[in-house]
């Protein structure tokens, strides 16, 4: 057998001879305007290159487009928005509806009265060539002539009209995009989506694409949400996002995702500010947990979250409670009459009371004035009053779950105590849920109705605690003038979670008070 050795050195250059390493630097990054949708993009565009936007009618695109400009000239950028669908004067109405003047953009028609006049036609060549040569023309001389720094192209819809095949279509796109490159132009290239929803060919061409959509609710506001389809060289935050168009411009709520927030904080036990229900939890709440009171209507949920809630005001923290059920109003005075009055504590600003509409508020907006009251105004004690009516907010309970799952946890990794009411359907025997999210729960606490010497009782029992060794036991509750009264352990009773309890002893009940509603 013959061995070949092979001496690779003398095969290998020097390492003088070795050429340099040569390092791009990436291009910079520009804002849109919003800084939420730079977050979702994982810090604004990059610049010097073409995007699509695309959405149908009332999507949102000309404002974020506007946003877009404005921006550019707080940065003292010149602006450039060209219109082939709308004109100067709407562009100016839209503005002037969220206070903003367009002094600094470049408004730029390329459809003007002109083309109503009957000597303009001609007959010898195609309509469309003339046109589409006539438009692309007009371009790229208002742009040498402008030299912007930010483009806006409004919108690719007549593009295609006019350019009448795909092919043609493509290669003028192609065309302009490689034009606005080398002018040093980041644009933003509108389109309505009014050709085959199955088209792509835009989004092969632009260096991001995103996406608008618009949907009606069989009742309430219309909902929109965008989604970033692409984005070349950037690690943007994919799935869909809510946002509305509000005076002002566009607001964007990006998708909460627990793991991106946490903060460290003390674990403790705190307390509810009932003696006895603290007994029953093990020492009372744990700091970064979260709560469910779970029963029918009426039977003392809300009462009790509110006595947390002032619970934790006096001890220093900053509640926020969340009514999606009834009115700020009613919730005050049935409060009042429990003895605890909540006035003095939202005068000084240690309790922010919020009555939602769960018509007109998205999932995704009312995640980020939780997010909100978290970060920026300190929060460290949030009730949610009820997940019956959060429900419906919801497209479906899959949906509810998740986002539930990230907004706990993200409250959790706050330090923040979140006190969940969840209401059951019946009164006594069988009670069931829309809903069912115990899994997600750290603490629940059980209300029930049951009948007793010819009265409709209440009880009250904590079914789990994560952090903590709690009773297992049933203890009558009642609301009176005086407040929240928790009794002894129900000993003697069989059945009074059914409702329908037997009774074989001697324990006593609590004495007959005047009893308060409660929700």
């Amino acid at each position: 057998m013959v061995v070949y050795l092979l001496d690779l050195r003398c095969c290998a250059p020097p390492v003088e001879a070795m050429p340099p390493v040569t390092t791009f630097a990436p291009p910079p990054r520009i804002s849109t305007g919003i800084a939420e949708l730079d977050t979702i993009l994982g810090g604004g565009l990059t610049s010097h290159r073409a995007y699509l936007l695309e959405g149908t009618p009332g999507s949102g695109k000309t404002t974020i487009a506007l946003q877009f400009l404005l921006e550019g000239v707080k940065r003292r950028e010149r602006g450039l928005y060209i219109t082939l669908s709308e004109t100067a004067a709407e562009l100016t109405e839209v503005a002037r509806s969220h206070n903003w003047d367009l002094d600094g953009i470049e408004l730029f028609e390329l459809v003007n009265e002109q083309g109503l006049d009957p000597d303009s036609e001609q007959s010898i060549l195609e309509p469309s060539e003339v046109e589409l040569g006539e438009t692309i023309q007009g371009v790229m001389a208002c742009v040498d002539r402008l030299r912007p720094a930010r483009v806006v192209f409004d919108s690719l819809s007549e593009m295609r009209l006019l350019a009448q095949n795909s092919l043609r279509y493509r290669r003028q796109i192609l065309a302009l995009k490689q034009f606005f490159s080398t002018r040093n132009c980041t644009v933003l290239m509108l389109d309505d989506r009014s050709s085959d929803p199955g088209d792509l060919q835009l989004h092969s061409i632009a260096h991001g694409v995103i996406t608008l959509e618009q949907s009606a609710q069989e009742y309430g506001a219309e909902r929109r949400r965008l989604r970033v389809v692409k984005m070349r060289g950037v690690k943007y935050r994919g799935g869909f996002h809510d946002f509305v168009i509000e005076t002002g411009g566009v607001s964007v709520f990006p998708r909460l995702i627990a793991a991106e927030h946490h903060t460290d904080f003390s674990e403790s036990l705190v307390t509810t500010g009932l003696e006895r229900l603290d007994q029953m939890l093990g020492g009372g709440l744990s700091v970064g947990t979260n709560a469910l009171l779970n029963g029918p209507s009426g039977v003392g949920k809300t009462s009790t979250a509110v006595r947390c809630a002032v619970s934790a005001i006096e001890r220093g923290d900053k509640a926020a409670y969340y009514l999606f059920d009834e009115g700020k109003t009613t919730m005050l005075a049935r409060s009042r009459a429990l003895g605890l009055d909540l006035e003095p504590h939202l005068e000084s600003g240690a309790l922010q009371v919020f009555q939602i509409d769960p018509a007109e508020l998205s999932p995704g907006e009312f995640a980020s004035r939780v997010r909100a009251a978290v970060e920026t105004e300190g929060v460290k004690f949030i009730v949610i009053d009820s997940l019956n009516a959060f429900l419906q907010a919801m497209p479906g309970e899959k949906y509810l779950m998740l986002q539930m799952h990230e907004m706990l946890s993200y409250l959790n990794q706050q330090g923040v105590i979140t006190v969940l009411i969840l209401g059951q359907h019946g009164i006594v025997g069988e009670i069931r849920s829309e809903v069912d999210l115990s899994y997600l729960s750290d603490t629940i606490v059980l209300f029930r109705y049951f009948e007793a010497q010819g009265s409709m009782l209440k009880a009250i029992s904590v079914a789990k605690s994560r952090t903590t060794a709690h009773e297992a036991s049933i203890r009558e509750f009642r609301l009176a003038s005086g407040g929240i009264i928790i009794g002894e352990p129900l000993k003697d009773f069989e059945g009074v979670m059914s409702g329908l309890p037997t009774y074989s002893g001697a324990t006593p009940l609590l004495s007959s008070e005047t009893a308060v509603g409660a929700g």
